[in-house]
């Protein structure tokens, strides 16, 4: 069998050594969080991007009775971010989580989330730096791509 290996390139900062946009993108995610709806799981997530006209969009994840009719909070941010402004793309996306009132340590999207965030890559032939942001640290990925090596795409379907 031919083994083989596949690195993932990224970097774990103290939250102090994030850049300015960086720093607002992630207090942005966090004031998403404390707005979402989780009354079931009590784990609070939120995300923000920065998009290539300047703007920020944020959401949250929001929790439903009848699993699994909820919406995670990166495919909230993204999606609202695509329907409101289709022409521009992502240049950075944040993600937080907090639980039990307390940030917790970095988190990373779920694979449903991989294949969207993968898809407005895809759809803008850019990738994007993704902030997956902790209590203290923050892992930061210069490429949303790495967290979804083998991707399902749209030539697939062909």
């Amino acid at each position: 069998m031919n083994q083989k290996q596949i690195t993932i390139p990224y970097h774990l900062r103290s939250n102090d050594k994030l850049s300015d946009t960086e720093q607002t993108l992630v207090a942005k995610a966090r004031e998403a969080a404390e707005k979402a709806y989780a009354p079931y799981s009590g784990f609070h997530v939120g995300a923000a991007v920065l998009l290539s006209n300047g703007e920020i969009v944020s959401g949250s994840n929001q929790e439903n009775a009848a699993y699994p009719s909820g919406i995670c909070a990166e495919r909230t941010t993204l999606f609202y971010a695509n329907a409101q402004y289709p022409d521009a793309s992502v240049e950075a996306l944040a993600i937080i989580a907090i639980h039990g009132g307390e940030v917790v340590p970095s988190i990373s999207p779920c694979g449903a989330c991989r294949q969207v965030m993968v898809e407005v890559s895809y759809r803008y032939n850019k990738s994007y730096k993704v902030i997956l942001a902790g209590k203290d640290k923050s892992v930061v990925l210069e490429d949303n791509r790495m967290l979804l090596p083998f991707t399902f795409s749209g030539d697939d379907l062909k």
